[in-house]
């Protein structure tokens, strides 16, 4: 696994691309938006988001529990922080607290977009196109989820804990975010610039 392909071009997303990501999904309609922000703050792959119910946004824990779908078997769940913004809108945009008082008990419940994976695939593109991030291999959601693993890495998260919310079974597969160019690697590289002069 790698950040880049055979042709060398990037697979993630950077920094100021996510961010204008986001600044394009705000002016979506309302579904459209919420799926954007719990794929940029939580690294999730697209099919995950797909089965997310309202049971599985855990607002006191400030946490979205996610069944990673690339196991062998199910049932295999991990739970990632997401910041309160996140949160409200959910609740605003999907009724989290009232469907979560009116579905206790109960069993299954509809996720809370009705899309097949296809569908969703198009909305994100629409929303990166919006964004103005040039097409390519890394303008994709997959290319989002990627670019979470490299803004965490360089934001000083530990390897395990990314592994641990990216749903990852094991280490050396979250390590490729470490390989990518980042800030710190970066001012290194540049302070070796400076004394080559």
């Amino acid at each position: 696994m790698s950040l880049f392909d055979p042709e060398g071009n990037r697979l993630y997303l950077t920094a100021e691309e996510r961010a204008a990501f986001m600044a394009a999904a705000s002016r979506a309609d309302r579904p459209v938006r919420t799926l954007c922000s719990v794929l940029h703050f939580t690294g999730c792959r697209i099919s995950e988001a797909l089965s997310l119910t309202p049971r599985r946004v855990d607002l006191s824990g400030r946490a979205v529990v996610f069944e990673t779908l690339k196991k062998r078997r199910t049932g295999v769940f991990r739970s990632v922080p997401v910041p309160p913004s996140l949160l409200d809108s959910l609740d605003m945009v999907h009724g989290i607290r009232e469907q979560q008082k009116r579905r206790q008990g109960l069993g299954d419940e509809e996720p809370l977009w009705p899309w097949h994976r296809s569908h969703a695939w198009r909305l994100v593109k629409a929303v990166m196109r919006e964004a103005g991030i040039p097409d390519g291999p890394h303008a994709t959601p997959k290319g989002l989820r990627h670019g979470y693993g490299v803004a965490a890495i360089i934001s000083g998260v530990p390897l395990n804990m990314l592994s641990k919310w990216m749903g990852h079974a094991t280490l050396e597969v979250t390590a490729i975010y470490a390989n990518a160019l980042g800030a710190e690697e970066r001012s290194i590289a540049e302070r070796m610039w400076k004394e080559a002069v």
